[in-house]
């Protein structure tokens, strides 16, 4: 993405504080006015009140020059605070429209993406970016200003001096551009590395106890001390390319300056100038190249914001498959039938997950489906609410095309409830009524009864206040499925998917989250994914997926008298 791309987006970002950007900029054209007037005014200091001895203007221009001062701290102020309110508010708007962005994409995407990497674009790039915005363009946008009013002093004041002096304005710039590329790609770097070292952060806490209990503390500790001395590295590159881009840029401007009272001594001794005027273009001229000189110091800032606004603007250009299509309806109360239309599915091409599959689930019938892992049993599942879409054929509920109705009109008539019990780090009154609007504490509560979790909830320290941590630390695993069935009886909805709700429980918590899910499931259509088959003995109906395919279907007792797949499988677990 080029500069100018990169601009033209961020201008987009600023056009609703485009009022607020002009009373800025018309406080930094006066702000610069006041620069070039207190330059200006070493001259008549010189000149009438040192040469000429006129005690009238000494008694005046320290009063001018106090106005002048004070004048131009009111109106720095003004712009300074207005374009550091700008430079926020695109902050916080951009960090909020990543955020929604992510939202909006596919499982797909997250399943190609680490999560490190997100965060670290999140917080970090336009972090980095905030930098660049709030602070470095503040500087660049004062001092192109500043530059242009003192250039107008020293035209001013002696024309053949300023041409002389402007020759070297191009030799100043031109370390700024070569070290602008070289700072750009070190920051490209360096931000894709705080992404590894954060995915590497993300990993390691949330699989804290593998790391514990294969011992891998040391050998963890060395591969992110490795990104670190990584992130070092770059760092230090940058910093050695910043420290030397000032002191050309300030050898350039000695040389100048040299040359210039040179030249501008001997038009003094020869009477064709002023001292005072001399003076003053010389004040104008060391003014003009401070700005010039300050660029070069944040212009590891300016290239960092501008190689961080590239990671963000490609995430946000990244498109959203799953959405509303044109003329989307909303879809009516689910009634009649799910139906899978030789439907087929990968998430990468040519190697397809389904296949051909042709299935109908009746209202209120419960659907188990079983087979080998691999077999395509929770991507199955996992269309239905269209986490993704299907390549070929077509889901539909009561005959509507789930691709023709409103998302969330569709997920509206769903409840899920996984093997990895999602909770969040909130009370439990919260995490149960996620996704459930206006619900009451009684509804909170005869959610919790059903689901067999009261018992333990009202245990708790706070009861349905207490903070069960992320994930629900605090909480057993048996009670994290509990909190998690509760959340879903409270949605009510009438379509109901299981995926290996109990499979990661002992015996005892499978027990009693088994009656919570028959509470559940009471007088809804039921998807259960399920790997212990003693779990769906009594499911309306059996299905069996292997290598994306549907090759059985009928009662427990059917597929075991069919000797087949399932037959296989039932003998595997009960073979001691």
């Amino acid at each position: 993405m080029s500069n100018k791309e990169i601009i033209q987006r961020l201008s987009e970002v600023l056009s609703p504080y485009r009022s607020r950007l002009i009373i800025a900029m018309v406080g930094m054209v006066v702000v610069a006015g006041f620069n070039a007037a207190q330059a200006y005014m070493v001259k008549p200091l010189l000149d009438e009140i040192f040469g000429n001895k006129d005690k009238e203007l000494l008694s005046i221009l320290p009063l001018a020059l106090l106005a002048v001062f004070f004048v131009k701290g009111i109106f720095y102020f003004i712009y300074s605070y207005l374009l550091e309110w700008v430079g926020q508010c695109v902050i916080r708007d951009l960090r909020n429209r990543i955020y929604a962005h992510l939202n909006r994409l596919s499982l797909t995407f997250f399943h190609h993406t680490p999560t490190g990497e997100l965060i670290s674009r999140i917080i970090n790039d336009v972090t980095l970016l905030q930098g660049a915005v709030s602070h470095a363009l503040i500087r660049v946008l004062r001092d192109c200003v500043s530059v242009i009013g003192l250039l107008g002093v020293i035209f001013y004041m002696d024309w053949r001096l300023a041409l002389m002096s402007l020759v070297f304005l191009p030799l100043a710039a031109a370390p700024i551009i070569i070290f602008g590329k070289k700072f750009r790609r070190v920051s490209t770097t360096y931000q894709k590395s705080v992404g590894e070292a954060t995915n590497i952060l993300h990993e390691t806490i949330g699989g804290a106890r593998i790391v514990k209990a294969f011992c891998m503390e040391k050998q963890e500790e060395k591969r992110f001390s490795g990104q670190i001395q990584h992130l070092f590295d770059t760092l230090m590159k940058e910093t050695k390319y910043r420290c030397l881009s000032h002191p050309m840029i300030e050898f350039l401007a000695g040389v100048a300056i040299s040359l210039i009272i040179w030249f501008g001594g001997l038009q003094v001794l020869k009477g064709t100038s002023t001292t005072g005027a001399f003076m003053a273009f010389l004040t104008a001229l060391i003014m003009l190249y401070e700005p010039i000189k300050g660029v070069s110091k944040i212009n590891s800032t300016i290239q960092s914001g501008l190689a961080a606004a590239t990671r963000i603007f490609s995430l946000l250009d990244i498109e959203v498959d799953i959405k509303d299509t044109a003329g989307a309806i909303i879809l009516p109360p689910f009634h009649d039938s799910i139906a899978f239309d030789n439907v087929s599915f990968s998430y990468e091409a040519g190697e397809p997950v389904l296949q051909n599959i042709n299935l109908r689930v009746s209202c209120g019938e419960v659907l188990a489906v079983v087979g080998p892992s691999g077999g395509g049993k929770t991507t199955l599942a996992n269309l239905l609410p269209r986490f993704h879409d299907v390549d070929q054929g077509a889901v539909r509920i009561d005959g509507y095309d789930i691709r023709g109705v409103t998302l969330h009109s569709l997920r509206s008539q769903m409840a899920l409830v996984t093997q990895q019990t999602i909770l969040f780090n909130s009370s439990v009154r919260d995490n149960i009524g996620y996704g459930s609007g206006e619900c009451t504490e009684e509804d909170i509560r005869k959610a919790a009864d059903a689901a067999f979790a009261l018992g333990f909830i009202e245990q708790l320290p706070q009861g349905f206040n207490t903070v069960i941590g992320e994930s629900g630390a605090r909480l057993s695993g048996g009670q994290r499925q509990r909190i998690s069935i509760a959340r879903a009886i409270l949605k009510n909805a009438p379509i109901l998917i299981l995926d290996e709700a109990t499979s990661a429980l002992d015996t005892e918590s499978e027990r009693k989250v088994q009656k919570a899910l028959e509470n559940l499931m009471k007088n809804r259509t039921t998807i259960v994914i399920a790997h212990r088959l003693s779990t769906i003995k009594n499911a309306d109906r059996i299905i069996v997926m292997r290598q994306g395919q549907l090759v059985e279907e009928g009662t427990h007792n059917q597929l075991l008298q069919s000797r087949g797949v399932y037959y296989d499988l039932h003998n595997m677990q009960y073979a001691s």
